[in-house]
Parts: C-alpha cells; structure tokens; sequence
C-alpha cells in the first residue's frame, strides 16, 4: 500500500482510506444508530483492511451515535495496533441534541471522541459541515487551540464549497479537503482548484456512491437487504432512473474488458476524474491537488498496478459495504 504524506503537516496516510461510517449506524443519521455493522462485521472489516496495508481510518463522534469510534478503540486495545485516524464533528449525536463548531462544543466533542477511540490525540480533526451560525474565526481559532494542546495533529473541512473554504482561507489553512466524488457525483464548484493552488490535501469520498457504482443495484428489482438504498436511499434516489442504469451496464461491460470488477474501475476513473476538476478551474494546469509544492501526495506522471489500473498519488477514503 503506498503512503503519503499531507502537505504542510508530518501527517502520513495510507492511500486507501477506511471510511467507518457504517460501524453501528449508517452516516450521523440518527434513526439509523444501532444498524449497519455490528461490531463483530466491523472487526472483521477494519482486520480485512489492515492486513492489506490500510492502515488510515476515518470516523466521526456522530457515525452511529458514538458507536464507530467505540468500535475502532476496542479494535485497536484488542489487537494492539494504532491506525492514523480520523474524526470528524458537526452533526448532533442523538435526536434533539446540539450540533455545529461553537468553541465549547468542539472541545467538548474531541474529548469525548478521545475518549471513545482510547487515544491521547487524533492525527486530523475535520468540520463535518460549515457553520453558518459561528464565526469562522472561532472555528479556526479552536482548531488551532487543539494543536497546541497536541489533541489533534491538524484539521481539515468536510463538505465545504468553494465560498466555504474560501472563508476559512481568509483566517487559517486546513490541511485536507474531504467532499464527495465519484463518476456520478462530479460536483465541484471549485474547492479542488483551491486545492490545487493552495497545496490542500484532498480526499475524495464515497467513489462508488452509496453502492451503485458496484453493479448492485438492479432497475427492476428490489435494493438488497442491508444496502444504502435499502436502508438510507434519500440521498442517492435522483440516481434511480433507467438512464443511470443504462449508463451502468456500459459500465460493467467496460470493466469485464479490463478484466476487473466495476468497483475498481469507478475508483481509478473517479481519480482521473478528480485530477480533471482541478485543471478545470482557472487558467494554470497542475495534474493534482498533490503536485503544489509542499503537498504530500504529488505525483506528476502516472503508473500502473498490475492490473493495468492507473495508480494515483492521492488519498481515497472508501465506506466498505456502501
């Protein structure tokens, strides 16, 4: 597994992030806390991944109401390893309970983070969302508080848009960008050209939106049980339509060809994806978010696995079983 390390911080990454947004919930959705993977499922998945070299894994103190962090330190306390991770904090962790990046709230969540995940710090602490509602001063001015306190390593945001970030920018740096991105989702209102510019690390997740880019989900049959859409399909139900389906199929066919599965395909082809994004925004061309200098992932010509697929320099945060 190659590694890589986060421009402007001592951060080091494997390239294959473990999304475990799934460990006893699905996502910070409260009427979903107590579904998903059991823990016994998400011991299985966190050993599956560290045996290949994912050795990065990212939570939030909302996914499952708490209980993904509680699962990660178990993990980690019974088999004796430290992953980097990843937490995360906005939404509320539990129905009617408060959310958002107020200073008192962000200390309070990273403590009791710490104390889910049995750690004495965190390597990337990120906002879940903006805030509309707080000053971004006080924001940054927390995250920055959190690093003297050697509580975090460094912060990042997590689906911000470009104006978001371009806020953040006018009063401190994060050192990572996480928003969603895969073949059908390709919205992006510039933040991976401020990347880019500005030598952010980006991490692009769900590349295979909610399950579909796997070839799961079927026009005239029912989702399977368990699935994103079974359980939570709001946010992907604008893809159920017989153009996307016919755009899948094609799909699938391409990845036969190459002879591998269609979720490979949709991983290596949402990277190039990604890489377009970045060159389509503004007048200056870089090939990735990595290549400013100073940024950890920076690889200028591309190599290939021995499956004939594009490596990429840059860090992929993937939910197993979406």
């Amino acid at each position: 597994m190659e590694r890589r390390q986060l421009g402007g911080t001592d951060v080091e990454v494997s390239r294959i992030i473990l999304g475990c947004g799934n460990f006893g919930g699905i996502g910070s959705a409260p009427e979903f806390f107590g579904q998903g993977e059991s823990e016994d499922e998400a011991f299985r998945i966190m050993d599956a991944a560290w045996e290949v070299g994912i050795t990065t894994f990212d939570t939030a103190d909302a996914y499952g109401g708490g209980r993904s962090e509680t699962m990660i330190g178990n993990w980690m306390a019974s088999r004796g390893v430290r992953p980097e991770l990843t937490t995360k904090t906005f939404n509320p962790m539990a129905e009617e309970q408060d959310h958002g990046l107020a200073r008192t709230r962000m200390s309070r969540q990273i403590e009791s983070s710490l104390d889910r995940l049995g750690v004495a710090g965190v390597d990337l602490y990120l906002a879940h969302d903006f805030d509309p509602d707080v000053p971004v001063a006080e924001t940054v001015a927390t995250f920055e508080g959190l690093i003297q306190l050697k509580l975090i390593k460094a912060y990042g945001v997590s689906n911000f848009g470009a104006k978001q970030l371009e806020a953040m920018l006018g009063i401190g740096k994060p050192a990572l960008v996480q928003n969603s991105y895969s073949l059908l989702d390709r919205t992006d209102d510039g933040v991976a050209h401020l990347c880019a510019e500005l030598g952010i690390a980006y991490t692009p997740y769900s590349p295979l939106a909610g399950g579909w880019l796997t070839g799961k989900y079927s026009l005239d049959e029912p989702a399977p049980e368990g699935s994103r859409m079974a359980m939570r399909p709001g946010p992907y139900e604008h893809l159920r339509t017989p153009e996307t389906f016919a755009t899948l199929d094609r799909f699938a066919e391409l990845a036969q060809r190459r002879g591998i599965d269609s979720a490979t395909l949709a991983i290596d082809a949402r990277d190039l994806l990604v890489v377009r994004a970045a060159v389509g925004h503004g007048g200056r061309r870089r090939t990735s978010p990595a290549e400013t200098p100073g940024a950890g992932v920076a690889r200028a010509r591309p190599s290939f696995d021995r499956r004939g697929c594009r490596r990429s320099g840059r860090a992929l945060r993937v939910t197993i079983g979406a």
